[in-house]
């Protein structure tokens, strides 16, 4: 391939024309282009592109230069080369149109892993024009895509969960969102966010996992790095918050209620919270009721729990029951539920505690009843 002197022309330009920090990159640039080195140039067009600063650069990086040499690079680094000047775009649907011809272009036998990433980013562009049946189609279509592969990149599975989470997202479909937005974070490093992605995600997320009507362990959410990000922000009381419902802890939710008001959803939600706090105390009730060794607890201490009256009691249980968060049977007649099992959940301090409690509880019962087989029937430890 001969080296093309308008690149050379664009490259020299730019070096003079952009800040010292940006300008030794374009003389970079030249070198490796001038001498064919097409890996270590990938590598370092990636690197100037991920530089905050240099995006104003990033539309003339890829028509000026990058297409230039375009057949020579790994085609998944060429479409994260494109939408970085795409997401430069003042017109999403130009965004689209851009992406579009992206996808066409790496559409090959070889490079298909590269043409689902194009397809989920112009998905993306569509989603952002409230264009919910064609994202929904892409992500259908990729997903059928990235399943045949043998091995995928995670640049590829960030991207499908980043756009299945915004999808769902957009439709209010909380459980999905929770669930997508937490495989996106397993598949890029945290810390390579910026503050407000970081923080606008673990609001989202704290969003979902309590509107949920089928999450009820936050253990996954309450242990991730990721809610940091809301200490010290006008939302910490969401971390607070999430912290009560994962405890059962009806007072302190009663004592945070004054600020669902910041919150619109949380606000028009205010009830269906009520009831999900009020399962959540069940589920703890259940817990520390195992660790005293009692399977039959009575409607009137499940009341007392739950603060929910005696004649409703078997309604929250049968919830709980089809909510697969307990397991058990309910004796009417003598207003009692049996637990057989509690669904697992995130334990903090106070709950990590209340385990410890329980094995010292079941020591002890142990060495009791050791004791009484020892007395009444001596010869067996003989």
């Amino acid at each position: 391939m001969e080296v093309d002197s308008s690149v050379n022309t664009y490259l020299q330009t730019q070096q003079r024309q952009a800040p010292s920090e940006l300008a030794h990159y374009f003389a970079e640039f030249e070198d490796l282009y001038e001498r064919k080195i097409w890996h270590q140039l990938t590598g370092l067009v990636e690197k100037f592109i991920n530089i905050p600063e240099a995006a104003p650069y990033r539309v003339g990086i890829y028509t000026e230069f990058v297409r230039d040499w375009q057949k020579h690079m790994n085609k998944v680094k060429l479409v994260l080369f494109a939408l970085a000047a795409a997401r430069q775009f003042d017109s999403i649907p130009e965004a689209v149109d851009f992406m579009q011809k992206i996808s066409e272009q790496v559409d090959q036998p070889d490079s298909q892993d590269a043409f689902a990433l194009a397809q989920l980013e112009t998905a993306h562009f569509r989603l952002l024009l409230n264009d919910l049946d064609a994202t929904r189609e892409s992500l259908e279509k990729c997903q059928k895509m990235i399943e045949k592969f043998d091995s995928v990149d995670p640049v590829i599975y960030a991207s499908f969960y980043r756009v299945c989470a915004d999808y769902y997202k957009a439709k209010a479909a909380f459980g999905q969102y929770y669930k997508n937005a937490l495989l996106l974070l397993a598949c890029i490093n945290v810390d390579e966010l910026s503050v407000e992605d970081r923080v606008q995600r673990a609001y989202d997320l704290a969003i979902a996992a309590l509107l949920s009507d089928s999450i009820y362990n936050f253990g996954d959410l309450l242990s991730h790095p990721i809610l940091n990000a809301l200490h010290d922000t006008e939302h910490a009381w969401m971390v607070t918050l999430l912290l009560a419902f994962n405890s059962g802890d009806i007072g302190k939710f009663e004592s945070l209620t004054g600020n669902l008001q910041k919150q619109p959803l949380l606000m028009q939600q205010e009830t269906f919270l009520q009831q999900k706090i009020r399962l959540m105390a069940l589920i703890e009730s259940m817990f520390r009721q195992q660790g005293t060794g009692t399977h039959k607890v009575s409607f009137a201490s499940v009341s007392a729990e739950t603060k929910v009256p005696v004649d409703e009691i078997e309604h929250l249980i049968m919830k709980a029951l089809s909510l697969g968060l307990i397991r058990g049977g309910i004796d009417q007649v003598d207003q009692k539920i049996t637990v057989q099992w509690v669904q697992p959940r995130y334990l903090g301090k106070e709950q990590i505690k209340s385990l410890a409690d329980r094995l010292a509880q079941w020591e002890e019962r142990v060495k009791a009843t050791s004791l009484q087989m020892s007395q009444t029937a001596p010869e067996l430890f003989n």
